[in-house]
């Protein structure tokens, strides 16, 4: 049985993805991560997006650890 819509990327992940790999670059080029700040800025707003979220980290705040020593 076939899924009838693909999975879609979340709003807004390639340009959110793309600054936070620019600020882990070596040298730090503070320009270009600034125009990828903008970008986003400007992704955020034409789509309305109101919150990013981590998927993996909504997992694990729902499911605390209940191991005790």
């Amino acid at each position: 049985m076939e899924k009838p819509f693909p999975t879609a990327k979340p709003l807004c992940a390639q340009e959110a993805l793309n600054l936070l790999n620019c600020v882990t670059e070596s040298p730090f080029d503070q320009d270009k991560c600034l125009r990828l700040l903008h970008s986003l800025r400007e992704c955020v707003t034409s789509q309305k997006v109101k919150k990013f979220s981590l998927t993996d980290q909504e997992q694990q705040e729902a499911k605390p650890n209940g191991n005790k020593s």
